[in-house]
């Protein structure tokens, strides 16, 4: 019941959000019908029919590419703490979120089932009704079970995505097991906690520095009083109590504890690993070299196919050019390394933005660049790929192709351009709640709200002027095998 009514109560925003998945889950539905619908007019010819299947692969990627940073998004399924005692845990929560994928997508493909039957002719009494009776098939049955396997693809493989993806991840341990080992140093039995360097033990201060740090009574904090002079505490008593019984007074801050005790009680007192504020990543994302590797032998798949003269060609949806297979190839690993490229160019965005003697403004937006290039990258990557496509799959004014775009070749580009879009925006969502401290933080230490404005500004702007260009090279040169044709 609560689940549910987490659910039901979201924020308008949210459920707008839940909708946009639903429409593109009932667009993919209908596609995937009419895929059904030629094959059962078309019965001679199963190799259209499975093309035509298959051309649906794109608008179902994208749906449950959307499906999934809607849930991540979702405010609702967020861990907190109280929730914990209620019994919606993490694991709990990624079930509703899954859940809610699940009946996000089934509402749409229930949405499209009825239209669907509705321009056969099934369904009377509403404008509309069969005008694509030979289209669809409409003398023909409806296998009731091969329409609900194909509107169930969606919501399964959404619901699957989002769970495989907001499944709760163990804790890290804080510190990597050392090999064990059987005896230790000089001799003496036990377990080393971490290699170390010759002369670690020698240097004045080295085991002053872990103890400040760890707080705690250990065999190196001990050695660490002995190099500092003074004689270790006792077990039970502060570190300063040594200090006390010797002066005959309070007790005093030592060398190993020079804080106070309340601020070590109230938490107040944070190393500097554990500051949140601009959490840049140490290295960048691993896939620049491959998606650039990817990109140039796509490009270079697809130069080499339109000068070769192939035999073999594959029927694009309607209006749109005809090429051989290998041209498809190229496009598809174009697309792939595009993506692929697209977090580590975001993230040399970021650093080539704060490079040479950076200013606040520039400072905030290369960090912020730095920090996302994983989140806004990928959706940015898809994006681009996205309309490289489009722009190469578009009819030309000079090809021999004539007809119109058909409605199903309409439909599938608007799902998947919408889809594509709208996840973008939702990455842009979720660092913006991810940098939220950050920014109150930031409030807080007087920072005007202009710069912080302009700082996003320039991010967005730094990013268009590199995707931008990018975008419309690759689009070119994927276009440049069919443009004799």
């Amino acid at each position: 019941m609560l689940a549910l009514r987490l659910t039901r109560g979201a924020h308008p925003a949210v459920q707008l959000r839940r909708l946009l998945v639903a429409a593109a889950s009932a667009g993919t539905g209908f596609l995937l019908l009419s895929a059904l619908g030629y094959a059962m007019s078309h019965p001679d010819s199963p190799a259209a029919a499975t093309l035509r299947l298959a051309w649906c692969a794109p608008p179902l990627a994208a749906t449950i590419h959307l499906a999934v940073a809607v849930a991540r998004t979702d405010p609702g399924t967020r861990p907190r703490p109280g929730l914990a005692a209620a019994g919606l845990g993490p694991g709990r929560l990624m079930l509703v979120s899954a859940t809610t994928t699940a009946l996000s997508c089934l509402l749409g493909s229930m949405l499209a089932l009825l239209v669907f039957l509705h321009l056969r002719g099934d369904l009377r009494g509403m404008p509309f009704d069969g005008d694509a009776s030979q289209f669809l098939a409409a003398d023909t049955p409806l296998p009731l079970p091969a329409a609900l396997t194909l509107l169930a693809l969606t919501p399964a493989l959404a619901s699957a995505t989002v769970a495989l993806l907001l499944r709760p991840k163990l804790a890290a341990p804080a510190a990597t097991k050392a090999k064990a080992r059987p005896y230790g140093r000089f001799g003496v039995s036990g377990r080393s906690a971490g290699r170390e360097t010759f002369g670690a033990y020698g240097r004045f201060g080295a085991r002053l520095r872990d103890a400040v740090r760890g707080g705690a009574t250990t065999p190196d904090t001990a050695s660490a009083e002995r190099a500092a002079g003074a004689a270790p505490a006792p077990v039970g008593r502060p570190p300063g109590a040594a200090q006390a019984g010797q002066n005959g007074g309070a007790p005093q801050a030592s060398a190993i504890d020079p804080a106070p005790a309340p601020a070590e009680e109230d938490g107040s007192r944070q190393a500097p690993d554990d500051l949140t504020h601009f959490p840049v990543p140490r290295k960048p994302p691993a896939g620049l070299p491959w998606g650039i590797t990817i990109l140039t032998a796509g490009l270079a798949v697809e130069t080499y196919a339109g000068r070769v003269t192939a035999d073999d060609t594959l029927a694009l949806p309607t209006a749109l050019p005809t090429g051989p297979t290998a041209v498809l190839v190229g496009w598809v690993l174009a697309a792939v390394g595009l993506a692929l490229a697209a977090p580590g160019l975001t993230h040399l965005c970021g650093r080539v933005l704060q490079a040479v003697r950076p200013g606040p403004l520039r400072l905030l937006a290369g960090r912020g660049l730095m920090a996302e290039a994983t989140r806004i990258g990928r959706p940015l990557g898809v994006v681009c790929a996205v309309a490289a496509a489009v722009h190469a799959m578009a009819p030309r004014p000079d090809s021999a192709a004539t007809a119109a775009i058909g409605p199903l070749s309409a439909l599938g580009a608007t799902v998947v351009a919408g889809a594509t879009v709208t996840t973008l925006f939702m990455a842009a969502l979720e660092a913006r709640q991810a940098r939220a401290d950050t920014t109150a933080a930031l409030l807080r230490l007087g920072a005007p709200t202009a710069m912080l404005r302009g700082a996003a500004a320039l991010r967005a702007g730094v990013l268009l002027a590199v995707f931008g260009p990018l975008t419309l090279i690759v689009a070119e040169l994927a276009a440049l095998p069919l443009a004799a044709r």
